[in-house]
C-alpha cells in the first residue's frame, strides 16, 4: 500500500509543482492513514467510505484534532483516492460522495449498556493468560475512557490498584494526568497483572501492562483486532472499535448526569467543545456515526 502513496506523491510533485512542505504533509497524513488501516485491509480497493467515516471520528473524538486539520486530512485522502480511481487501481472511489466540510456535524458511537455487558462478560470465560489480559484491557477501556494510544503506552508502574488510579500521558502534549480506576475494573486489572502478564513477557525488564503474545507491548492495531474479535463472539450489530468503548464511556456518565467539566476531565480533552459531542450521545445511546 505503501507503493501507490509513492507513486501519488510522485504525480503531484510533477504535476502540480507543490513545496517539499506540502509533500511532507501529504505523505505524513496519508502514511497515517495508512497506518490507520493496518489490520483492517491488505489493498486499498478494500477500504470503504464506513471505514473513512471511521478514521474521521477518531481523529476529531480520539486524537482530538481541529476542523481544520482533520479537513486537511480528509483533502489528501480524497486526492489520494481520486488518483488510484483514475488510475485504474481502484474500481469505486469511497470518497466520491464524502462531504468533508461536515466532518463536524458526524457523531462518534456509543453502545448500549446491555452490549457493554455482554463484551466485558466475554473473555471472563476463559482463564488463560490472553482471556485475562483481554478482560483487563476491556475492562480498563470502560472503566477509564483512556485514548487507545494512551492505554497501550501504559507501563506497569503507571497503575495503581491501591489508590484505584491510572497515570497516562497524552499523545501529543505529553502532559500527565490521573484517571481514577471504576472499581469494576480493579479485580481483572489485580488478576491480569498477578496471573496472566507473566507467562505472557519473554523479557523480564518489559515494562508494558499489555503485551502481545510475543511479550512485546500490544499494539493499537493488535489492540483493535481483540475488540472485533469479542464483538463478533458476543454478536454486537454494527462496527465497534477501541474508539467506542471511549465514546460510551463518556455517554453513559453524561447519562447518569455526571458534570461535563468532570467528564471533560477525565477524558483528557483539552477544549470543552470536545466534550461537548458527547451530550448528544446520551440521548442516542446505540445510534450509529452520522453520516448525513
Amino acid at each position: 500500500m505503501k507503493e501507490q502513496i509513492e507513486q501519488f506523491l510522485e504525480h503531484i510533485q510533477r504535476e502540480k509543482g507543490y513545496s517539499q512542505n506540502t509533500l511532507a504533509a501529504y505523505q505524513n497524513d496519508l502514511s497515517q492513514f495508512a497506518a490507520y488501516l493496518e489490520g483492517r485491509v491488505s489493498v486499498w480497493g478494500q477500504v470503504g467510505q464506513a471505514t473513512i467515516i471511521d478514521y474521521i471520528l477518531s481523529m476529531k473524538a480520539d486524537q482530538e484534532y481541529a476542523s481544520s486539520t482533520v479537513a486537511r486530512k480528509v483533502a489528501a485522502i480524497k486526492s489520494f483516492f481520486h488518483f488510484l480511481a483514475s488510475r485504474g487501481q481502484i474500481h469505486d472511489d469511497p470518497t466520491a460522495t464524502l462531504d468533508s466540510p461536515k466532518v463536524h456535524k458526524r457523531l462518534p458511537r456509543a453502545i448500549s449498556a446491555e452490549d457493554i455487558d455482554l463484551l466485558l462478560a466475554e473473555p471472563a470465560r476463559e482463564q488463560s493468560p490472553k482471556a485475562l489480559r483481554d478482560r483487563a484491557l476491556l475492562e480498563l477501556l470502560y472503566a477509564t475512557g483512556l485514548r487507545v494510544s494512551e492505554l497501550v503506552s501504559l507501563n506497569v508502574d503507571d497503575i495503581s490498584l491501591a489508590s484505584a488510579t491510572v497515570r497516562v500521558t497524552h499523545p501529543k502534549t505529553k502532559r500527565e494526568r490521573l484517571v481514577p480506576m471504576h472499581e469494576r475494573a480493579i479485580e481483572p486489572m489485580q488478576e491480569y497483572l498477578e496471573r496472566g502478564r507473566s507467562p505472557l513477557l519473554r523479557d523480564p525488564e518489559e515494562r508494558a501492562v499489555f503485551v502481545n503474545h510475543r511479550g512485546q507491548r500490544l499494539t493499537r492495531q493488535g489492540l483493535w483486532l481483540i475488540v472485533k474479535h469479542y464483538v463478533h463472539e458476543v454478536g454486537i450489530r454494527g462496527e465497534v472499535t477501541p474508539h467506542t468503548l471511549r465514546h460510551t464511556f463518556a455517554a453513559h456518565l453524561l447519562e447518569r448526569k455526571a458534570d461535563l467539566e468532570y467528564v471533560q476531565e477525565l477524558l483528557g480533552h483539552a477544549n470543552i467543545s470536545t466534550t461537548q459531542v458527547y451530550t448528544h450521545l446520551a440521548d442516542e445511546k446505540s445510534a450509529g456515526p452520522r453520516v448525513d
